[in-house]
């Protein structure tokens, strides 16, 4: 189906990317016989919706990679020039360690999700690079503690509870699989999957110079450690939340876990992660409506006396998100593969 030249998801549709947010990398005949369709059919349906942008999935590196001493987030705040916003929000969009670029409303003009293999490679980053940049007037880096929740969590809810349960991995556990230093192929294969998390092992092999077998072992690897997550996307507006909304909010120190935990189980919430600065918590959420917006803060604080929300931005474009390069109206158009080495040593 579509509306103005744009594809529209129906039942099946939305079953579908609800599937693969569960199995991203299931085949089509398992997800053929959860949906009840023939797996050809669910084969067609993926392809017409990543053709036209509308679907995807991706791949970025996990928390665990951050936990074991592999890399830092941090969110950036970028101030530009009158004038030249989107050509600073397309340069930087072009940069593979930057995971996301949001135009915003507010006290900033764009935030980036940017990844580093540690500190001083991320502050040297920001020094050198971003403050002599064209274009920019300023900048303030904040760093990310703890990631309590990313998009890979966040479910479309389109399937019952049988067909969720029948798609569930039943795969060990990743404390099962201790975390471990990434190879330069470990790293090779993150970027390749972040441009298609459904490439298969030969594709992977091709792209990586290495044999199938060595990439399934250890893309199995990856994902058994928790050093990777795959993660299928939909266009906003295909969402029914299609605002985007970014809250910056502080807790009592002995009480931000227990926060935490409560704020990441909301349905709305794409992200929930610490800081380390004047506020100590952001959330995005995915809401239906800008009247939604203080609707779902009221709801957040009265069922959390202890947080207290301190600022808040509305994103009016996401220029890139998980690496992948979206329109105005936030369906795909590109991917700018993920690669934390890309920052510098």
């Amino acid at each position: 189906m579509q509306e103005n030249g744009r594809p529209m998801l129906d039942a099946l549709d939305q079953a579908l990317v609800h599937a693969l947010q569960i199995a991203p990398r299931a085949d089509w005949t398992r997800l053929g016989a959860v949906l009840g369709a023939d797996p050809v059919t669910v084969a067609r349906r993926w392809a017409r919706l990543t053709e036209a942008g509308a679907a995807w999935v991706g791949c970025h590196p996990a928390p665990a990679a951050a936990a074991s001493g592999q890399g830092c987030l941090a969110f950036v705040e970028v101030d530009c020039a009158n004038g030249r916003l989107d050509e600073v929000a397309r340069t930087l969009a072009a940069e593979r360690h930057i995971v996301a670029v949001e135009h915003v409303s507010g006290g900033r003009d764009l935030l980036l999700t940017v990844i580093a293999p540690h500190l001083t490679a991320l502050t040297r980053w920001v020094t050198h690079r971003l403050g002599s940049l064209p274009g920019i007037v300023a900048t303030r880096t904040h760093l990310a503690s703890t990631l309590y929740s990313e998009g890979s969590r966040w479910r479309l809810r389109s399937l019952d509870r049988t067909q969720i349960a029948r798609l569930a991995d039943p795969g060990p556990p990743h404390a099962n699989v201790p975390a471990y230093t990434l190879t330069d192929l470990d790293h090779s294969l993150l970027a390749a999957l972040s441009e298609d998390g459904r490439a298969g092992h030969r594709a992977l092999a091709e792209r990586c110079g290495t044999s199938p077998d060595t990439a399934r072992r250890r893309l199995n690897r990856l994902l058994a450690s928790g050093m990777a997550q795959i993660r299928c996307e939909v266009a906003r507006p295909l969402s029914e939340w299609p605002v985007s909304v970014i809250l910056w909010a502080h807790t009592p120190p002995g009480d931000l876990l227990s926060v935490a935990e409560q704020v990441r189980g909301a349905r709305e919430v794409r992200l929930c992660a610490g800081l380390i600065g004047r506020h100590n918590l952001k959330i995005i959420a995915w809401v239906r409506s800008l009247d939604d917006v203080p609707r779902f803060e009221v709801r957040l604080t009265e069922r959390l006396p202890a947080l207290t929300i301190a600022d808040r931005a509305i994103v009016l474009w996401h220029t890139k998100i998980g690496g992948h390069l979206l329109d105005e109206h936030g369906y795909r158009t590109g991917t700018v593969p993920i690669d934390v080495r890309s920052i510098g040593p």
